[in-house]
């Protein structure tokens, strides 16, 4: 038997992947998890811009890799710089699906 563990630590082990019921609070949990891990930083809250708090556009491809993974949701750079927050960006997903 295996076991996917393909699911966001941040929503509890529920999938975050098209389709599922996590909703936009989880998803905006899920991102300020994704935020801390490739910004290297706790200080994130769901308001953060991502560019202010030391964010670079070759880091916010891991952020788009990390959504596209966990989230079954490809979002281009261009959604990325009109959402740079957490919260921003689980509209943006929440649009998508």
């Amino acid at each position: 038997m295996s076991v996917d563990t393909t699911a966001s630590a941040a929503t509890g082990g529920a999938p975050a992947g098209p389709g599922s019921d996590a909703g936009p609070a989880a998803d905006v949990e899920a991102l300020v998890a994704i935020f801390r891990r490739v910004l290297e930083s706790p200080d994130v809250a769901p308001d953060s811009d991502f560019f202010l708090l030391g964010g670079d556009s070759l880091i916010a491809t891991r952020v788009l890799s990390a959504i596209a993974r966990g989230h079954g949701v490809e979002l281009s750079f261009e959604d990325f710089l009109s959402a740079p927050t957490p919260q921003g960006l689980a509209g943006t997903i929440a649009a998508a699906r």
